[in-house]
């Protein structure tokens, strides 16, 4: 551990026993319990915000977070002799969760609509709007033909160019079509209620940022999310079956709400089901019970699950892909990216049954 990391340890009431390094932070032993130092890496103005945040979901109930801790001075944030800003937080003893496992996923899915439960109205202060999807929607698709005219002046071109173009018809329309979707739906409406409620997001909900805690246990079948059983309220557009576990309830702590905001809560579900799904082959079975896992705790409306529906058809991953190449070095195309873009593409198919499925949609 550097000198300037201790420095600012003695900023602390605390009794620090060891200390050990982890991604992007140091943890830190102490008599407290265990701490987790790290550089700021969000506006020091969103600090207050994100403290009052925490305080509030540790007065509904929900306290398994990871609470910022004020130095000897009563401030949030400290200073290194290097000038480095740092916040130390409360932590915990486990691990993140593993997405290799459905029941720790379906427990995560679970926990998320218990905090949207609480985090549903009333907390405004401090906390960004959400953008309107329609002007993302549109956005990202000027975006994409920015890049298509790019890369057709490009001479010559290589591997990722040529799979870019070859298949950037079939991508956009996806596309445009999730941009008509939306202008058809109750997402206005849903919008606009999310916004006057002051219904706040996690904003980065993904398994990096959920800790499975050291002690918690399952019981029972786990396969895919288990046997099916009886469905959560859903909205017209789903059908499908449900996944049932005999099992404990995990305990899990909610972590890193930097990029908290007023939006439709739902749109942290469908961040942790798409990233959840990347990563399965958008295996039906496995997502069915995720949404499941959620609706049975906080049932979704027909808008809700349309608004779901609507973030799947976008071809986000594909666009965040062609976002990157384009801000990035194009001297030299990464193995790595051509990778991604052709997964992105080979998964559309998987994705357009998961769609047609769960959703009864159909391009």
């Amino acid at each position: 551990m550097q000198e300037y990391e201790l420095n600012v340890l003695d900023q602390y009431n605390i009794d620090v026993t060891g200390t050990r390094k982890t991604r992007g932070a140091i943890l830190c032993d102490t008599q407290q319990g265990l701490l987790l130092l790290r550089e700021v890496t969000t506006s020091e103005k969103r600090i207050p915000a994100l403290c009052n945040l925490y305080c509030y979901l540790k007065g509904q109930g929900y306290e398994w977070t990871d609470e910022i801790l004020p130095n000897k001075n009563g401030e949030y944030v400290s200073t290194a002799e290097d000038g480095g800003k740092y916040i130390l937080k409360q932590w915990y003893q486990g691990r993140e969760c593993d997405i290799r496992k459905p029941a720790e996923l379906l427990a995560a899915a679970g926990n998320l609509a218990k905090l949207h439960t609480v985090t549903s109205h009333g907390l405004e202060q401090g906390a960004p709007a959400g953008t309107h999807l329609g002007e993302e929607y549109n956005r990202h698709n000027r975006e994409l033909k920015k890049v298509r005219r790019f890369m057709r002046s490009l001479s010559p071109k290589g591997e990722f160019e040529f799979a870019f173009l070859k298949y950037f018809d079939q991508m956009y329309q996806w596309a445009d079509l999730a941009l008509e979707e939306l202008e058809h739906s109750e997402y206005d409406a849903l919008y606009q209620d999310s916004m006057e409620r002051g219904c706040l997001t996690h904003g980065e909900y993904n398994y990096h940022n959920i800790l499975i805690l050291s002690g918690a246990y399952v019981h029972g079948e786990t396969a895919q999310g288990g046997a099916p059983g009886k469905s959560g309220t859903r909205g017209p557009d789903y059908k499908g079956h449900v996944g049932h576990t005999n099992r404990e309830p995990l305990r899990i702590a909610t972590t890193n709400f930097d990029k908290f905001k007023i939006d439709i809560q739902v749109e942290d579900l469908y961040y942790f089901l798409r990233k959840v799904m990347e990563k399965h082959g958008w295996k039906e079975r496995l997502g069915d019970n995720m949404l499941n896992a959620y609706s049975a705790i906080r049932p979704l409306s027909s808008g809700e699950t349309e608004y779901i529906k609507n973030r799947l058809i976008y071809p986000e991953k594909f666009w965040k892909i062609a976002d990157s190449y384009y801000h990035s070095n194009k001297a030299w195309i990464s193995v790595k990216s051509i990778e991604k873009l052709n997964v992105a593409i080979r998964q559309t198919e998987e994705k357009k049954r998961f769609l047609e499925n769960i959703f009864s949609f159909h391009l």
